[in-house]
């Protein structure tokens, strides 16, 4: 018997979340302005690829990653899924992280220096964070 789908108030509550422009996004994108740094929103590096923010002078790929949509060792879910919708609930995570690591590959393979930043991060030194994306290390070669 396929499984079903459990309506619950919290899926139509998270169904409503923004994709792009999330505070964590929007707070980084402030900060690396202020320090200097110019930038491109949300380009399609390649099909599967849209970076939350690209460097194109230094051909970095910026995307922030939610604690809790992306499994922040820190701050994401620590037990396993429980009640009616809990093995959806894992294999959307689980989707999650293998869609994160392609659209990394796929940036890397087009020339691109991928950086993954938790939104604990960003919200706890925004300004620290955007230190580390303007570093001249992190500049491709």
């Amino acid at each position: 018997m396929a499984e079903r789908w459990v309506s619950t108030r919290a899926g139509s509550h998270l169904a409503g979340r923004r994709k792009e422009s999330t505070a964590p996004e929007v707070l980084l994108r402030k900060a690396v302005h202020a320090a200097g740094g110019r930038f491109r929103l949300h380009p399609r590096i390649a099909k599967g690829c849209t970076p939350d923010f690209v460097l194109p002078r230094r051909n970095v790929a910026v995307f922030v990653d939610g604690c809790f949509w992306h499994g922040c060792p820190e701050h994401g879910r620590k037990t396993p899924w429980s009640g009616p919708n809990a093995e959806l609930w894992a294999e959307k995570m689980r989707r999650n992280a293998e869609r994160d690591e392609r659209a990394s590959r796929l940036a890397r393979e087009c020339g691109w220096t991928v950086l993954r930043i938790w939104e604990c991060e960003v919200r706890d030194d925004p300004l620290g964070v955007a230190r580390r994306v303007l570093e001249p290390t992190v500049r491709a070669k």
